[in-house]
């Protein structure tokens, strides 16, 4: 059976995740839907069929690298979480980014 500070760390990893991961789809979408909108603009008004193709190839790699860091942030904290003799207010603290 896990003790009560395994399970507070356990919702805290998870509502940090959450968090992070908000955090960082927020602009990567904003700069994704632009570039659809851009993409649709130079194929169909301005007749730039290759060059709106090729705008049309950037969400894919913006929304990539988004999850990419996103995933090391996680990374990141899970490891201070995970770390043996830490304790649930370091731990909480660190993430929350007052150490």
């Amino acid at each position: 059976m896990a003790s009560r500070q395994q399970l507070s760390e356990r919702d805290v990893s998870e509502q940090s995740a959450e968090e992070v991961g908000e955090e960082a789809m927020g602009p990567a979408a904003i700069a994704s839907a632009a570039s659809v909108g851009l993409s649709l603009y130079y194929f169909f008004i301005r007749g730039e069929r290759q060059l709106g193709a090729f705008i049309g190839l950037w969400p894919p790699t913006i929304l990539a690298f988004a999850s990419y860091f996103n995933q090391r942030k996680m990374r990141n904290q899970l490891e201070t979480i995970t770390q043996p003799g830490t304790s649930l207010k370091n731990a909480f603290d660190s993430m929350m980014g007052n150490k």
